[in-house]
Formats: C-alpha cells, sequence, structure tokens
C-alpha cells in the first residue's frame, strides 16, 4: 500500500482503541492521547513503531504502532497493526478498581439502588434500619395535665 503516515485519530479508530472516529479526535483535543510524553492533536501523523499513550481514567494505556491503517477492521486482525505495551502497574490499579466495587456514581445520576445500599451496609458493617428499634419513646398524650 505503500502508506508510511496516517493521521494519530484515524489509527486509533481503525485498531478499535476508541469506538468512533470522533471520540478518539475529542480524547486528542481533550490531552488524552500522547507520543513520548507529548499531547498530540488529531491530525498528527504517526509512524511504524511509535508508542502511544492513551489515558482512559484511571489508567494509561500504551501502544505500540506494527503497521499504519485507516480502515477499521476486525478485532482479530487488531494484533498485527499494534502492540499492547501498556506496563503492568496501570493493570493492577484497573485490577484494584474492580475489586473495590465502589462504583463512581456520577453526580444527578439519581438515586442509590436497593443494591447499592446493601453493598454499602455490607461495606461499612452498619445496619442502620435495626438500630431504629432502639428509639423508644413514651408519649403520655391521654393526659390531662393540660387542664391545671
Amino acid at each position: 500500500m505503500g502508506m508510511n503516515e496516517v493521521r494519530i485519530d484515524k489509527w486509533m479508530w481503525a485498531t478499535r482503541i476508541f469506538k468512533t472516529r470522533s471520540i478518539a479526535a475529542d480524547a486528542c483535543k481533550k490531552g488524552r492521547v500522547m507520543i513520548n510524553g507529548v499531547s498530540v492533536k488529531p491530525s498528527r501523523m504517526i509512524k511504524v513503531d511509535d508508542v502511544i499513550q492513551v489515558r482512559k481514567p484511571p489508567v494509561t494505556f500504551s501502544f505500540k504502532v506494527l503497521a499504519l491503517t485507516e480502515n477499521r477492521m476486525g478485532a482479530k486482525l487488531v494484533p498485527q497493526f499494534m502492540e499492547n505495551v501498556t506496563t503492568p502497574d496501570q493493570y493492577e490499579i484497573l485490577e484494584m478498581n474492580r475489586i473495590s466495587g465502589f462504583v463512581n456514581r456520577a453526580k444527578g445520576l439519581g438515586r442509590p439502588t436497593k443494591k447499592d445500599r446493601r453493598d454499602l451496609e455490607q461495606f461499612t458493617g452498619s445496619d442502620f434500619y435495626e438500630a431504629e428499634d432502639d428509639f423508644n419513646f413514651d408519649f403520655d398524650f391521654d393526659s390531662d395535665d393540660s387542664d391545671e
């Protein structure tokens, strides 16, 4: 094919790092895509053997460019075009997030579900609803003390 350079946003979309090209371009604009530690624009041309860092919080993935393409491909063909060189410590961060079970709910996305409440109670070890039974106040509404 004779291609020696390709736009980074096209390549990341073609190799399935991002679902759409516009999402890939947005990631570049937001400074989440770097080559050699330098943020790049979506129009930046990449070459074979470049190492691209993509920050998808909380992890920074690293990919080595093995071949260039502008056409989206099936997932089975991706290893021919890039090599995942992400360090193991990044995968540990990902695993710790998965194990912790903490769901980072964005503000305004509604109330926690019953499952969220049960998980929180199990995590904190407190049963608030059982503690409510301790509040026994005796009010004597029938007394005629107000007549005095």
